[in-house]
């Protein structure tokens, strides 16, 4: 008892010693900063609202860090500050910045009408506006109306950091540093709502049955709407029980009022209007530093910040900063948790901490306000942590240069190696039933959890409409780059998709050790089956994502795709295994698996399929691994 009476005490202890730390950066803040709100005129008349931050300090010359939002510059009210103590932005106006928040055009209290992912202008002229015209009328009003150094560095995280993209396109002299964090850049190949062609369902629906709602006029309550509400916490059972995705439209559930909801059943192919909309094809002479953020676990844009940071690279050869970030976050998990772990999987350091203190301040200190920080001068450019062996490491480039692109084989009998099969006609088959989608997950909930992206796969190994090849490590492999699945496949209808997983199967032993002693864990480890990295295909698209194309049934048929990049290592002892399936319920869509417009098919359309996957010496699936040499 009297342990357990030290051990509240000392708890009492920490809590208040972090409450007194807060209330006292609070009073900080309160103390030396002031805000304003201002309506800042667009060069097409239209007026953003604007929230300033400024230090109170008369005569001095601060720096400015600038975002954009549709998700709100609150709190409202120039008495009412935002919460900077909460989170490490807090050593910005410990450091003197001033702090400014924007309301997106057609957002919020900002004027004018929104367009969702606004495509850039490269030729706009007189009040043409565009993202990028916007920051630049924005940070031309900032540095000629307050107390700042002439020099801008914009950040933001998922819808915002599509908006820094955006930012660093508008070529203003005074926007020294930008960085763009898991940035949506590509709606229909890899970011939130689209995954090589296939529809992300349950965050599509979730996400824009509330915030894609046209609003009536400016307000602070956005467009009053909080979305759909869900009747039950089984997210299964609910996207089974709605059907075909043209049935969202039922008033019921979303009704016909969604813009972009209607703008993507328009385009269920990628043509010109998704063209217009990939915003790494306008990366071209790029003149701030960039800084481009995401997590390895993101499960909304992971693709993006890798897909960004490479389209900076080959389009600006000779630019002087483009510096890249991946930890073992979650969707902004850099500033939103600490980084130590995710779900079951530990990753055995504040990773999140490291970030903030070693790359992101130091980063716009450096390129805003000329001061270096020692420890800034080792990062690289690429600082990425792996998982699996847990360590940062400072690359001078992505792909590191000693990768090398190994297939390594599918085997008869579920064996993975490095050599081609030898055996003639064999194949492995499934069954892939609509009716009875692969769940993306074994946990029953409403909301799509952030932790699948490492979950135990033990659930899906078991199903049989999922195959599992699989391979012992002897000696540690290191996994650095995308990763190319490159199968053979004979399916039984006209169109499937393809899931494919790398999976870092544990030691029937395994265990996290601290200071020799075993942590404890919410799950048994041994054997635990971590997924690495999956990823969606629609086969239609096999021949390109502007031309759909019917599979013949029973032709064996080729399909190779890409999957988000890895970084990981699999310890000597541990398995590498690959899984293959057709549905990944209720994450992505389900595939009618016929060749009929997906979107504006019924509930009849429908179909099992069987599906085949080679492995023999004429049709030797494999998946493409970047391994480190």
């Amino acid at each position: 008892m009297k342990l357990l009476h030290i051990t509240i005490a000392l708890l009492i202890s920490v809590s208040s010693f972090a409450q007194n730390t807060i209330n006292q950066d609070s009073l900080w803040v309160r103390t030396n900063y002031e805000k304003k709100e201002v309506m800042i005129t667009m060069r097409d008349g239209k007026k953003l609202f604007t929230a300033i931050y400024a230090p109170k300090e008369v005569g001095g010359k601060h720096p400015i860090l600038f975002s954009r939002t549709p998700y709100s510059s609150s709190p409202y009210g120039e008495k009412n500050f935002r919460n900077f103590y909460g989170g490490h932005l807090i050593k910005y106006l410990k450091a003197g910045y001033i702090m400014a928040y924007q309301d997106v055009r057609g957002r919020y209290m900002s004027e004018g009408d929104f367009e969702d992912i606004r495509p850039f202008n490269p030729t706009k002229k007189g009040t043409e506006i565009d993202e990028a015209s916007d920051t630049y009328d924005a940070i031309d009003w900032l540095v000629k109306n307050t107390e700042s150094n002439q020099n801008v560095g914009v950040l933001g995280t998922s819808y915002p950091g599509f908006y820094s993209t955006m930012a660093a396109l508008s070529n203003h002299p005074a926007l020294k540093a930008v960085s763009p964090q898991a940035p949506v850049t590509d709606w229909f190949i890899g970011d939130d709502f689209h995954h090589n062609g296939a529809f992300m369902f349950m965050d599509g629906f979730s996400f824009y049955s509330g915030f894609g709602k046209p609003r009536k006029a400016p307000s602070i309550n956005g467009n009053g709407s909080n979305g759909y509400k869900f009747k039950t916490q089984d997210n299964y059972n609910f996207y089974l029980k709605l059907g075909a995705i043209k049935n969202a439209f039922k008033l019921e559930y979303m009704g016909d009022s969604v813009p972009f909801f209607k703008a993507m059943y328009a385009h269920p192919n990628y043509d010109a209007w998704w063209d217009a909309r990939n915003v790494r094809k306008y990366m071209a002479n790029i003149k701030p530093a960039m800084l481009v953020v995401g997590g390895l676990f993101d499960a909304e844009d992971c693709w993006g910040a890798w897909n960004l940071y490479k389209a900076i690279e080959k389009q600006n050869p000779k630019i002087n900063s483009n510096q890249i970030v991946m930890g073992p976050w979650v969707h902004g998990g850099w500033s939103r948790t600490d980084g130590s772990t995710l779900g079951n999987v530990n990753f055995e350091s504040n990773t999140a901490q490291y970030y903030q203190d070693f790359i992101e301040f130091p980063f716009f200190q450096k390129h805003l306000n000329q001061i270096t920080i020692p420890e800034f001068g080792a990062i690289e450019e690429a600082n990425i942590f792996f998982t699996g062996e847990n360590q940062w490491k400072r690359l001078p480039q992505w792909p590191p240069a000693n990768t090398v692109e190994t297939p390594i084989y599918l085997q008869p009998n579920g064996g993975l190696n490095f050599t081609k099969p030898t055996a003639t006609k064999r194949n492995t088959t499934y069954t892939s039933d609509p009716a009875k989608p692969v769940p993306y997950t074994q946990d029953v909930h409403l909301r799509r959890t952030r932790e699948y992206m490492t979950d135990d796969q033990r659930f899906a190994t078991r199903r049989t409409d999922v195959i599992s090849y699989q391979i012992d490590i002897t000696t540690d492999l290191t996994i650095a780059g995308p990763v190319i699945a490159n199968l053979f496949t004979s399916i039984t209808t006209t169109d499937a998709d393809f899931v494919v997983k790398i999976i870092d199967v544990f030691p029937d032993d395994f265990s996290y050790i601290k200071n020799g002693k075993k942590l404890p864990s919410a799950v048994p480890l041994g054997g635990y089956e971590m997924l690495v990295r999956g990823e969606i295909f629609r086969g239609r698209y096999k021949t390109g994502f502007d031309k759909p194309t019917a599979f013949v049934p029973n032709k064996i048929t080729n399909v190779k795709f890409e999957l988000p990049d890895i970084a990981h290592t699999f310890k000597a002892g541990h398995k590498l295994m690959i899984q293959i399936q057709s549905s990944w319920f209720p994450l992505a869509d389900r595939n009618p698996q016929q060749f009929v417009n997906i979107y504006t098919c019924g509930d009849d359309a429908f179909i099992k399929s069987n599906i085949s996957i080679w492995h023999d010496a004429k049709n030797a699936s494999s998946i493409i691994l970047p391994i480190v040499k």
